[in-house]
């Protein structure tokens, strides 16, 4: 199999990687070996973690490495040094150099989402400790400092919920059974002359039995956008309408508190029980003013001013009794309860050429969120060879909403300021067996139904909507013989994706300037869950003790697939544009991710101590009844790729890091009406690492230092509109102090 490690470091890396990958013979790779490689059985597993135990090891990446390589179900753990290496601000800027994820918006900006293998919203699996987080958490709110580590997850698995045709990433928060110290970390960066500082701070403790983990962050963020937008239309007769050119630029700060303590207890039995609260507060205000141009037509106004504030509070409390038994049987029993409460208000004016006023808008929402849940897995093994696992997930939510719409004091629609309340319940079963069919041969197959049933009242509307869905998954991996380092991957899956809720209640989302490309928004209580049937093939091939080269392959076909559609509605104030989602038909994905990691010394024994790190995916879609040739599937970029290495010096204490992230030019035809183009993104991230004496370090690192302007364009056919939009982009540099007390 070294032709294949070779010819994937070819195309991640280049022609001298693969060529020295090529020198690498068999006898020379195993003389490399620190270790014996482990057995595949299960039974046979404590023997690396035996070994594991007698290394010391700096940071996490061996056990990472060591997790993904053991694992039936193909994972991918990336621990605190990864976290940690460029000095992000938020969890969204880690993910974005993982393999195979893209992360939208504009470049250093986020707020796009996060996308495993090009999908969109939902298709990607977002848990945090293995739950879903609740509304109003984002991942631009959350400091790394508050992470243990990140599982990126290609495939479905039984135990947790299904909805992952893209795949899952947990986040897992701090733990404390690895920290003994205090450690304090102090920043700040600075784009364009503002400036977002953070203070971080995690207190261990231990007193007999009882251990815990105290995580506070306070932070705040500052940040101003410029954008130019060309915008073109028609009337339905096919005169002109307006052709303008509008300037913008708007102003934010927001502050935020998060809290994580950690509170374990481990009774005379063995048994164990941790506690987890989370919480967190974010205020946020905004201001925007547009200037417009006109070209021709008449132009809806000629300055528009904006003020906006949000407010929101959530909470999440995680907790775990963990109870051994007789024959190496356990019973896992986790509960929580969460919350959030979110107040957002838009204030707009508008203003005439001559400087006169012309419209007030005023739209203002307060939402509550509560939820409850409860669920555990018994494992116990029963039979040689096999680990059987069944459990449950019950989670039950409740949702309240006011909404407020009005045009110079008029509302906008008959319903808008009424209360919404929407109820969802959620059961889920499963079962998995993970079964070492052979020394090299393991397998994990699983089973389990999910059942959702969504309520809702209000809104001028009552909603009822239920779904079940059955999902089996298979994995499979194989270790090959004469290779201690090379191993097949193979998975077949049907994984789902329910409708979001704010997806199938009615309460409406008013645009203030009301178009076929800014339409308002409102649900579709009938909407049916997307069903997806995968296969996934991966090889791997490690090297040396942290390193690894691979080539992944996936194809998704998706049923009922659910997008946006925009229709003309008459209301209180006329006809006017409104995006409903529908479920529309079949569409098909597939993809290929080249992957490599390693030490550069694991190829040239005399190279100085740099890690690599470069990852390439291509994507490729096809949505039914669309036409083509840009029927993809919603802001699915064509490919992405990254970059990275890090130089750690041995004469001083000094190391130096890059990494760029690329995702070129993409088109999606949204309808058949409606083309949409999304820019180029070019990223380029370095710092440098000082570590002093006495468990102190010091980090400079700048982001997003190409600084390009980031690109997106809507055209429709039916009535001809055509609206571009340039946004600047800033550099970012920062400071960053860490110290262990």
């Amino acid at each position: 199999m070294k032709p294949y490690a070779s010819l994937a470091c070819a195309a991640l890396l280049g022609t001298a990687a693969a060529h020295a990958a090529g020198q690498v013979t068999p006898e020379a790779g195993a003389a490399q070996e620190q270790a014996p490689s482990p057995a595949p059985g299960r039974s046979a597993a404590a023997k690396p973690d035996a070994t594991i135990q007698q290394v010391t090891v700096s940071g996490s990446r061996a056990n990472d490495t060591d997790q993904r390589r053991l694992s039936t179900a193909g994972k991918m753990v990336f621990g605190r040094e990864e976290l940690d290496r460029n000095g992000d601000s938020n969890v969204g800027d880690i993910l974005k150099r993982l393999p195979g994820v893209t992360v939208g918006g504009a470049p250093g900006r986020g707020g796009g989402g996060v996308r495993m293998r090009g999908m969109g919203n939902g298709y990607t699996q977002m848990l945090v400790n293995g739950e879903r987080p609740p509304p109003g958490f984002s991942l631009e709110s959350l400091p790394p400092d508050q992470v243990e580590r990140i599982e990126v997850m290609r495939g479905p698995v039984a135990e947790h919920s299904t909805q992952a045709i893209a795949g899952t990433i947990n986040i897992v928060l701090r733990e404390g059974y690895q920290q003994k110290d205090i450690q304090f970390r102090v920043s700040d960066s600075v784009a364009k002359g503002l400036h977002s500082p953070n203070v971080s701070l995690a207190m261990p403790g231990k007193s007999g039995q009882l251990g815990w983990l105290t995580n506070v962050m306070l932070h705040q963020n500052r940040n101003e956008n410029e954008s130019t937008t060309y915008d073109r239309s028609e009337r339905r007769d096919g005169t002109p309408d307006s052709e303008q050119l509008l300037r913008g630029r708007s102003d934010a700060r927001s502050r935020g508190l998060h809290l994580s303590p950690r509170v374990s207890y481990t009774f005379d039995n063995k048994d164990t029980l941790t506690i987890q609260p989370f919480l967190g507060v974010n205020r946020s205000n905004s201001r925007l003013a547009n200037e417009v141009e006109r070209i021709a037509g008449s132009p809806d106004y000629a300055r528009l001013l904006q003020a906006s504030r949000s407010e929101a509070t959530f909470g999440r409390l995680f907790g775990n009794w963990l109870h051994r038994m007789e024959g190496g049987a356990k019973l896992d029993v986790k509960f929580g309860a969460g919350g959030a409460n979110s107040e957002n208000s838009s204030l707009r004016r508008s203003f005439g050429f001559a400087g006169e006023p012309l419209r007030v808008f005023n739209d203002s929402g307060d939402s509550r969120f509560r939820s409850a849940n409860t669920g555990g897995k018994y494992t116990k093994p029963v039979a040689k060879g096999h680990l059987l696992a069944i459990g449950w997930d019950v989670e039950a939510n409740r949702l309240e909403q006011v909404q407020v719409a009005e045009d110079d004091g008029s509302p906008l629609y008959e319903e808008s300021g009424a209360s919404l309340a929407a109820k969802q319940r959620r059961l889920a079963l499963f079962a998995q067996d993970e079964w070492d069919i052979t020394e090299r041969w393991s397998a994990y197959l699983g089973l389990r139904w999910e059942g959702i049933r969504t309520t809702s009242q209000g809104a001028g509307k009552d909603v009822k909507n239920l779904s079940r869905v059955w999902s089996p998954v298979l994995h499979t991996v194989w270790r090959i013989p004469g290779s201690e380092k090379d191993q097949l991957r193979a998975s077949l899956t049907r994984s789902y994706r329910a409708a979001p809720l704010n997806d199938m209640i009615a309460a409406p989302g008013i645009s203030a300037d009301n178009s076929f490309v800014r339409p308002d928004r409102s649900g579709n209580p009938d909407l049916k869950p997307e069903l997806a049937t995968g296969i996934d093939l991966a090889y791997e091939h490690y090297i040396g003790r942290t390193g690894i080269v691979s080539a992944s392959g996936f194809v998704r076909d998706v049923d009922d697939l659910i997008r946006r559609v925009v229709i003309e509605t008459a209301t209180a104030q006329g006809l006017r544009w409104i995006s409903r989602p529908a479920n529309i038909g079949k569409a098909r994905t597939s993809g290929i991710e080249l992957e490599a990691k390693f030490q550069l010394s694991d190829l040239f024994p005399a190279a100085p101590n740099v890690d690599v790190r470069a990852n390439y995916s291509r994507f490729w879609s096809d949505v039914e009844d669309i036409r083509g040739p840009y029927n993809r599937l919603e802001g699915q970029a064509g490919q992405t790729a990254n970059l990275g290495a890090d130089w750690r010096l041995k004469a001083i204490p000094l190391t130096l890091g890059a990494s760029i992230n690329w995702t070129p030019e993409f088109a999606v035809q949204a309808s058949n009406e409606e083309l949409s183009r999304t820019g180029a993104k070019r990223q380029l991230d370095v710092f440098g690492l000082w570590r002093f004496p006495a468990h102190t370090q010091l980090r400079l690192f700048g982001s997003n230092l190409l600084s390009q302007n980031y690109d997106t364009a809507r055209s429709v056919t039916l009535p001809d509109v055509f609206t571009s939009t340039q946004s600047r982009t800033y550099a970012t540099v920062g400071v960053r102090l860490e110290t262990k007390l």
